[in-house]
């Protein structure tokens, strides 16, 4: 018997629980929940990191301050989202208050950016792992992974793949501190939340997901929960100069479909917005491409090829 995925145990045992309320828009199954507000959509999400499985156990506090905080800001950005504030939960090995400090700046930072507020939280004993709850309003139509549509072009947006290549440009002490290199390492250990681009798709992108569990695995989450077949193209899905020049050609485009981590926007719209499309990504200063089209039946192909196994992205559980 298969062992059962983390999608397997929530859709299983997770989704549909609680008490039935009607303030709730969506619920488990996006990057973040929908609630109704008084004048604008809430958004809420949740992400846990935990040390050796999230990040290296050797990564400075202050990056994973930067982490912590980003993941979530992906979520709020995938659904077109302002985000607003958060709760941490912090659980430590022991009481380091220079860990603490460093990992407390990281945070502080990107939240400075964002406008977003510490607002509560706990700490506790226990293995280093890190929960955030980030919370915000839509300003505009909410982007769900369900909208796609036959006919729609997807869009993807920086460099996939180019974090995976930083992780292993990290655990090479030989090639950590070469300058060729930093440009991919930083992909890894500060990842950008597509905030602005994610605001500026809202009314023009007809589905939206962030890239976390690998490019693949995520465009088919809106694959099935649009109902449709995603075909991406080969040509378009060509990594980055600096992730080919350190895994070479064939690793590189393997670690783009399956890498992860990337923390980017996936996500479709109609042909005829293209025009919008680039112009959102312009506003935003970043850049985006087109890779693929939405068309009938299921699942993510490759130029005719479906994809399985290895290009599925990450999954907690598997052998």
């Amino acid at each position: 018997m298969a062992r059962a995925s983390e999608f397997d145990l929530i859709g299983r045992y997770l989704a549909d629980r609680g008490a039935r309320r009607d303030d709730v828009v969506l619920g488990v199954g996006d990057d973040a929940a929908v609630f109704a507000g008084d004048d604008r959509p809430l958004l809420m999400a949740l992400d846990t990191l935990v040390e050796g499985v999230h990040f290296p156990a050797d990564l400075p506090a202050e990056w994973v301050g930067h982490r912590a905080l980003a993941v979530n800001l992906s979520d709020i950005a995938a659904m077109g989202g302002e985000p607003c504030w958060a709760l941490l939960g912090l659980t430590l090995p022991e009481a380091d208050e220079a860990w603490v400090k460093a990992f407390a700046d990281g945070l502080d930072a990107l939240a400075q950016r964002h406008a977003v507020a510490l607002t509560g939280g706990d700490v506790t004993r226990g293995p280093l792992s890190i929960s955030v709850q980030i919370a915000g309003h839509a300003n505009g139509p909410v982007l769900r992974r369900d909208g796609a549509a036959c006919g729609d072009r997807v869009w993807v947006s920086g460099r996939p793949g180019d974090a995976m290549g930083g992780l292993a440009v990290w655990q090479d002490p030989a090639q950590r501190d070469r300058s060729r290199w930093q440009g991919l390492q930083h992909a890894f250990v500060a990842p950008q939340p597509r905030i602005a681009l994610g605001q500026a798709l809202a009314g023009i992108a007809s589905a939206a997901i962030d890239v976390s569990d690998g490019l693949v695995a995520d465009v088919g989450h809106i694959a099935r929960r649009s109902g449709v077949a995603i075909a991406l193209r080969a040509a378009a899905c060509r990594p980055s100069a600096r992730l080919r020049h350190w895994l070479g050609d064939t690793a590189a485009q393997q670690t783009l479909l399956a890498g992860g981590d990337d923390y980017e926007l996936c996500f479709t719209a109609p042909t005829g917005a293209d025009a919008a499309v680039l112009r959102a990504a312009r506003a935003s200063r970043t850049a985006v491409r087109c890779i693929g089209e939405v068309g009938r039946g299921e699942g993510v192909w490759l130029d005719g090829e479906a994809l399985t196994g290895d290009a599925a992205g990450y999954r907690h559980f598997s052998d």
